[in-house]
């Protein structure tokens, strides 16, 4: 006779936590069974060798094994083996409370799709003394966490609480793709993109049991790659912010080259001109990076479209856009060739560098966006491409 699926599945990533992976699977299962939960407790376990993955066992975990190297592997392995809807993961080091899963439960049960731990006092949450590192708690932890809501709009307080519960559905449709310490924080930003519902339940942050064992985490590796996938996860404030800023800043000081303006104690000139078409050109440049980036990854199915990239298609067309930049590239062309028509009326000769190069810098400019515009938009067009 077939069983039954579970409810909840517990998912545990462990490598070599033989210490403490008994208490935390003793802990779910008690949990499970006190509230009438029908649930799993999974051990993902990613190549232990100190009697991890048999301790599981005797306390009443499914071990299963996951090859590849990895936080984010293991959770995906276990996750993939899961029977259940609701899943709720936490680690194998002792530090977080499984006794505290029914409450996760309650939250899933009641529509939630996402509900997330929060060890931070600004969330309600509690770090017993010792818990977390101090870099971690006043340093790297609120600044991530506040970064990643000004930059997706979620309203976590903690995004690298490792212990949460969501829903199968929204995981699968999430797509993640970290396989490292990122796998969770990549959650949290799918979930802002996606607008799924979401909860923040607060927790008490327990010192780990490993007795001054090596933690797997790595302050500045794991802060920068996950800085790394804010940027990544962003294309408007990795390449569309700056462009902007760096476009308007070109023609701005364009304009106020070309009329000579005084700037304080500087008059600005030809030098000033180069460099504005400088920001000019690499701004265009990162705007058309940022519209890559959000074509690939709607089409690649990364993200969900956004406001910005269903406008821009509203608006872009192939052959408009190559009609624009054949315009770009006759004006730019026309003031080279004033220049040259001068130069040839002077037989050829000396040229004034001051007065020639008011034209020939913005002709310039001109011509190298055209065609800036002519492949960039023949790439927007190959990555928009639907499959067949």
């Amino acid at each position: 006779m077939n069983t039954p699926d579970p409810e909840v599945s517990v998912v545990i990533p462990c490598l070599n936590e033989a210490r403490t992976v008994g208490a935390c699977v003793r802990e779910a299962v008690d949990a499970l069974a006190r509230h009438h939960i029908a649930g799993e407790v999974i051990l993902a376990d990613n190549g232990s060798v100190d009697g991890s993955r048999e301790r599981a066992t005797e306390a009443g975990a499914r071990v299963v094994s996951i090859p590849k190297k990895g936080y984010g592997h293991a959770l995906a392995g276990g996750i993939a083996e899961a029977r259940s809807s609701f899943i709720v993961m936490g680690d194998a080091d002792g530090s977080y409370d499984f006794g505290e899963l029914p409450q996760f439960v309650a939250q899933l049960r009641a529509g939630y799709e996402l509900v997330q731990g929060c060890r931070l006092p600004g969330g309600g949450g509690k770090i017993e003394p010792g818990a977390m590192p101090f870099l971690h708690r006043w340093i790297g932890n609120p600044t991530l966490s506040n970064l990643a809501r000004f930059m997706f709009g979620t309203r976590i307080n903690d995004v690298y609480c490792g212990l949460r519960g969501f829903t199968r559905s929204f995981y699968d449709r999430a797509n993640l793709r970290c396989t490292g310490m990122e796998f969770a924080t990549e959650m949290i930003i799918k979930a802002a993109q996606m607008g799924v519902r979401t909860t923040e339940l607060p927790i008490t942050l327990h010192r780990d049991g490993r007795d001054g064992g090596p933690s797997h985490l790595r302050t500045f590796r794991d802060g920068w790659l996950t800085l790394r996938l804010f940027l990544i996860c962003s294309p408007d404030w990795l390449f569309l912010l700056p462009g902007v800023l760096l476009a308007m800043l070109g023609l701005l000081g364009a304009a106020l080259s070309l009329s000579a303006a005084h700037v304080g104690v500087a008059t600005l000139g030809v030098h000033s001109l180069l460099v504005s078409s400088l920001f000019l050109v690499v701004g265009i440049q990162c705007c058309f990076l940022g519209i890559f980036a959000h074509t690939f990854a709607l089409v690649k199915g990364l993200q969900p479209p956004g406001a910005f990239i269903v406008g821009f298609y509203r608006l872009f067309n192939l052959e408009k856009a190559l009609l624009g930049a054949g315009v770009l590239a006759l004006v730019g062309l026309a003031l080279i060739l004033s220049v040259f028509l001068d130069w040839r009326a002077g037989g050829f000769g000396p040229l004034d560098y001051a007065h020639t190069l008011r034209f020939v810098i913005p002709g310039v400019t001109l011509v190298a966006l055209a065609a800036q515009v002519v492949f960039s938009s023949f790439m927007v067009s190959i990555l928009s491409l639907e499959s067949k």
